[in-house]
């Protein structure tokens, strides 16, 4: 096994699972952790609302065993704020603090945080080092492509985050105004490789073990960060890692299976939120499961009315009669 190592911390080099906010919480994190992911990043946890005492917002950088090496991270424009999140976030001791400059979200660019850092170069900077001089552990930033089409400078950004003393940047292949439409340009990626030597993460488009693969031997980068290609499917960090070990990787599982693997995706929410919280939450994951199943349509409309664990037994029994002899067949 390879391993990239990002300011001390040594990562399995695999797949990682890209950090996505109000989808990669705990229970989605401990998923892919089960099933191999190498790495995952928390949801993101704003600056000004930490230093603000937000109960709710503190939250998001708790980091348990079973998630380790894990980072928590962080938006936010203003390096005071940052600086001042940055030392409240390693109370929770993370192996790693992520500051987000990548998030196309409009109520978070509208702040000049996330991606709209992308337009102030020498902000970014600010920022990047306000962490830095906080922290006692590493501090990576995650950027994209560029603001749109006309302004591709993730290249002088992750100059930047080298040179303010981050420990790694992560790069999706998307600009912000793109958000998550079209495709993700992996030259961006790999002309970052090149032009920094602290490590590079990929992320953009990975949704098997060979794109796994391409990506690293088309970028160079030192580590993948699978997102969106996981939804509903923890099992792809196991079959990319069996690919990149072997050469072949398993298949996907049975319909039963995936059936059981909702269930404990599910209860896992719950365990972590409370059933009123967790059921409501747990609607949209729920449906991710049942792609390509028999009458996929009408149990994904049956999910978004999901309020009890003891309705999401009797959706999973139903859908194992309505699948008939085809229960067993890969999806």
């Amino acid at each position: 096994m390879e391993y990239t190592n990002i300011g001390g911390v040594k990562i399995e080099k695999t797949a990682a699972l890209a950090p996505m906010a109000s989808v990669a919480d705990r229970a989605y994190r401990i998923m892919a952790k089960e099933y191999g992911a190498c790495y995952v990043v928390g949801e993101m946890a704003s600056c000004k609302g930490l230093c603000y005492n937000d109960r709710k917002t503190a939250e998001l950088l708790s980091v348990t065993p079973g998630e380790r090496p894990m980072a928590v991270q962080l938006f936010g424009n203003e390096p005071e704020f940052v600086k001042g999140a940055v030392e409240i976030a390693e109370r929770f001791q993370p192996d790693i603090i992520d500051i987000n400059s990548g998030c196309p979200m409009p109520k978070i660019v509208s702040g000049g945080a996330g991606s709209a850092l992308m337009k102030t170069p020498e902000l970014f900077g600010d920022v990047v080092r306000a962490a830095v001089e906080a922290a006692h552990v590493p501090v990576t930033v995650k950027i994209r492509a560029g603001w749109d089409e006309n302004s591709i400078n993730a290249v002088e950004i992750a100059k930047i985050a080298e040179q303010s003393g981050a420990a790694a940047v992560a790069v999706h292949g998307r600009t912000k105004t793109q958000l998550y439409a079209g495709k993700a340009d992996w030259d961006v990626i790999r002309a970052v490789k090149q032009s920094v030597s602290i490590p590079v993460i990929g992320n953009g488009d990975v949704s098997t073990p060979e794109l796994c693969r391409e990506m690293y031997e088309y970028t160079g980068c030192d580590l993948v960060m699978v997102g969106r290609g996981s939804y509903g499917r923890p099992w792809l960090f196991r079959q990319i890692r069996e690919y990149l070990e072997t050469g072949s990787y398993s298949p996907d599982p049975t319909a039963e299976e995936k059936l059981g693997i909702m269930r404990r995706h599910i209860r896992l929410i719950v365990e972590d939120k409370g059933e009123r919280v967790g059921m409501k939450e747990a609607r949209r994951p729920a449906s991710w499961y049942l792609k390509g199943m028999k009458g996929a349509a009408k149990f994904r409309d049956m999910c978004s009315e999901l309020t009890t664990l003891d309705q999401l037994e009797r959706l999973i029994e139903k859908i194992k009669e309505q699948q008939g002899e085809h229960e067993n067949e890969d999806l």
